[in-house]
């Protein structure tokens, strides 16, 4: 195995708060970044930039770059069309349905842990190849951007139509927080339970792989529960089964796998531990040449069809046209070959013409035949070539843009008319916005409904937190908190949101506005009505998304199993409370300030888990006062475990020391911000006696931020 504490080999630096045990210590630096400007284009207008680009010209610059062989890394078979579209593939196959993080956006190939995963072995390469193409057109295409068109050029350079493009992804100058999982090894595998049930929110089988074991799990050559993984870790990723089918299919008609000797023994580190020297280039080899015919990757060596560099049918023909037994590869791992010696000199070899061999699958292959749905779904593809084109090209573009957000972030010329349902679909305005006036008179319609502040404010809250920074998801526009599965979510409330959709509802049927713009008024309208010398801000101009295109299953993966911002915690949560807030204002691209504020501001207006007043620290609720943060930072009130035996406290009571009467009851998100010495210190100021206009301010900002995320 690669050395473990190789430069951040596992991601385990100090700065992942989202890695290894961090019960005892909490991390607040991945908020920093959403007060600081990272990076040299921090200020730069990256879709004016991208509009300048002649996307044309680009083209012609990858082709080129394709199908010109270097010395320094030759092409198999002339052509590295293959090899930058599994550089693609494996760069957007790290997102994840279950927290939205991953994808191509995040560009998390390029830094460590990803870029020096085994699975991502000789990547670096393909990315070297094409740095000429970034330098001559520098920031007017980002990385993640010239990365997809590359993969998009790689598929019609071999004959292949795809479905469309779309810029939009910014330059990215740092990795992410990403919990990995548990393990400390490379291809450790801690993260299954019960019968081989991974754990949430990982999608990968194994820490380092991408998707699962090309051997099948756990290096078992079969097939049948191979296809179990392939399917719990592909539907983690957003795909349902035809999709899966045809990436698979797709993918493997191009190229090959390489080991032709065993990369343990004859690969270096990967590029975070390798020599400065190599300039990030990692896996220095001593096979043989190290490059060509002496490739090392995988350990994992052959061919799948007769034609590697061009789209056609031929790994199915491959698939059911012969019978398969299990051998091992030059490495010693277990691959597949056709029974009997079938297939003998019909595949060509990558660098000498003389050659030829049998075709190789793997399990991960087989799996696609073996297992019945698969089978069902290949040989549908198989029977039919123009439906696998047609799949293929789908999936490859939801691969490549399902983290990219709502269709109004897509930029350029090739961006498909059609609307998809993993886009989050909502209709554009057919009405002119409120005025100033209306929303005054709006204003006053709620303010007359009887609706409390905290029903009003929760429901906004509700509405705008399902946002997901990582892949743009989420937020107030479409006003899907008033469709399923939203307003059933245990954490909204369902009893008090459909009273107050209601009357929202009522108050529509009279005024030119959007539930969307309504909720999101409502909950302006009542923080306004707490105070006086700042104006609540509203900008109208959401839209109402339909239950057509609002798919139960693909939304579920928003509900939270922890809302910190409002003290709920359901059964699935298992971090600590304050772990999982930080997770969540992370999302909310809140710094720790931000994120302070806000907390406070919603417990002092009563928002809370539903039925309770847990951490509403405060004898007037639903007044925006700075009371949470002047309790909490009491001397005079003695906090204790509320907890099972041998279980960490979720909850507290706070008692008078002198009396013992019980003042409050509150959660470890609450008691975080007198607890950590950072959060502490941003408490501490807006608990100080002239603290209350500037929390108010401050709080309005905030409030307003979250209010606005993700909107058009």
């Amino acid at each position: 195995m690669p050395d473990p504490s190789a430069a951040g080999g596992l991601g385990l630096s100090p700065t992942n708060a989202y890695q290894g045990d961090l019960q005892d210590r909490l991390d607040l630096s991945v908020l920093n970044r959403h007060q600081r400007a990272t990076g040299p284009l921090s200020d730069f207008d990256y879709p004016a930039s991208f509009a300048t680009l002649d996307l044309e010209a680009v083209a012609r610059d990858i082709d080129a770059v394709l199908e010109t062989s270097q010395d320094w890394w030759p092409a198999d078979f002339g052509h590295y069309g293959p090899l930058v579209l599994r550089m693609v593939w494996h760069c957007a196959g790290t997102y994840r349905v279950g927290d939205g993080r991953g994808g191509a956006s995040a560009s998390l190939q390029r830094f460590a842990p990803v870029d020096s995963w085994p699975d991502n072995r000789n990547l670096d390469k393909a990315r070297r190849l094409l740095w000429p193409v970034k330098k001559k057109y520098g920031r007017r295409i980002s990385w993640p951007d010239l990365m997809v068109f590359a993969g998009n050029r790689a598929l019609e350079t071999m004959g292949f139509r795809t479905f469309g493009y779309a810029g939009g992804r910014v330059e990215v100058f740092e990795a992410g927080p990403v919990d990995w999982g548990p393990e400390q090894v490379w291809l450790g595998d801690e993260r299954h339970s019960g019968v081989h049930d991974l754990d949430e929110p990982l999608a990968a089988d194994q820490l380092g792989l991408i998707y699962v074991n090309p051997e099948g799990p756990n290096t078992v050559p079969d097939p049948v529960t191979s296809a179990r993984d392939i399917r719990v870790t592909f539907r983690r990723m957003g795909m349902d089964d035809a999709e899966t089918v045809a990436l698979i299919a797709g993918g493997h008609s191009f190229g090959k796998t390489h080991g032709v000797a065993d990369p343990e023994r004859h690969l270096g580190p990967g590029p975070a531990a390798s020599e400065v020297e190599q300039q990030g280039l990692g896996w220095n080899s001593t096979h043989g040449e190290g490059k060509a015919g002496d490739t090392v990757t995988s350990g994992l060596e052959g061919i799948w069809t007769p034609t590697p560099t061009t789209w056609d049918n031929s790994y199915l023909d491959a698939l059911f046209g012969f019978e398969w037994d299990v051998a091992l590869s030059p490495a010693g791992l277990w691959q597949w070959t056709p029974r009997g010696g079938a297939g003998e000199g019909t595949v060509p070899d990558p660098h000498d013409p003389s050659k030829t061999h049998a075709p190789t699958f793997l399990t991960t292959d087989l799996a696609l035949r073996y297992d019945a749905a698969y089978e069902a779904i290949a040989r549908r593809y198989y029977e039919h070539p123009d439906e696998l084109a047609d799949a293929f090209a789908r999936a490859w573009f939801k691969l490549t843009h399902l983290d990219l957000g709502p269709r109004h972030r897509y930029l350029g010329p090739l961006v498909p008319t059609e609307d998809l349902p993993w886009q989050d679909p909502v209709p554009a305005a057919e009405h002119d916005l409120v005025s100033p006036t209306e929303v005054a008179q709006i204003k006053q319609r709620i303010g007359d409904s009887g609706l409390t502040v905290a029903e009003l404010v929760s429901t906004a809250w509700a509405s705008a937190a399902t946002y997901r920074d990582s892949d743009k998801r989420g937020g107030t526009n479409g006003a899907r908190i008033r469709l399923e599965p939203q307003r059933s979510w245990p954490v909204n409330d369902p009893v008090m949101l459909e009273r107050v959709l209601g009357v929202l509802e009522e108050i529509r049927r009279d005024v030119r506005i959007s539930l969307a713009d309504l909720i999101v008024l409502g909950g302006c309208a009542a923080v306004q009505r707490t105070l006086t010398s700042v104006e609540v801000p509203f900008r109208p101009g959401r839209t109402d998304a339909s239950q057509e295109w609002t798919d139960p299953a693909w939304f579920a993966p928003l509900e939270p199993a922890a809302d910190g911002f409002r003290n709920y915690r359901s059964k699935r949560a298992r971090r600590p409370s304050e772990h999982l807030l930080i997770d969540r204002a992370d999302q909310l691209t809140l710094s720790a300030t931000e994120m302070t504020v806000l907390v406070g501001g919603l417990r002092a207006l009563g928002v809370t888990a539903p039925g309770s007043s847990l951490g509403v620290l405060t004898a007037t609720p639903g007044v925006l006062t700075n009371d949470f943060f002047v309790n909490l930072l009491d001397g005079g009130t003695e906090w204790t475990p509320v907890a099972r035996k041998g279980q960490k406290a979720e909850v507290f009571e706070g008692r008078d020391r002198k009396t013992g009467d019980l003042k409050w009851r509150a959660s470890r998100a609450d008691l975080v911000f007198g607890a950590n010495a950072e959060l502490r210190a941003i408490a501490e100021v807006y608990a100080a006696d002239d603290a209350q206009e500037m929390f108010a301010r401050d709080f309005v900002a905030a409030w307003d931020k979250v209010m606005n995320l993700g909107r058009c």
